[in-house]
């Protein structure tokens, strides 16, 4: 059983990584709209590729993107964050139960 144990252990670090990664490129994306970035950049395409899938739907159920607010990069950020402060400790708890 301990193998179980340590694959849920192995499991909450990478959902860790990846949330923590995915707030790092979002917030990349935001300072990189605050000036005219080069569309044709691969960098800009890239960041904008990986984010607007995820807050294309936000932004469309906010009613602020109407005036020119967009608050749709801090409430995807807030929702990562509460799943990584939930998420991986039921993970790592889960880990420590099994094994």
């Amino acid at each position: 059983m301990f193998i179980i144990g340590y694959f849920f252990s192995a499991l909450a670090t990478l959902v860790n990584l990846v949330i923590v990664a995915y707030i790092w490129i979002l917030i990349a994306r935001a300072i990189i709209s605050w000036v005219s970035p080069d569309p044709y950049n691969p960098i800009v395409r890239f960041l904008y590729r990986v984010t607007e899938p995820v807050l294309r739907p936000v932004r469309e159920r906010l009613p602020m993107h109407q005036i020119g607010l967009d608050f749709s990069p801090m409430i995807v950020i807030l929702v990562l964050y509460f799943l990584k402060e939930f998420l991986v400790p039921v993970l790592f708890r889960i880990a420590t139960e099994i094994g």
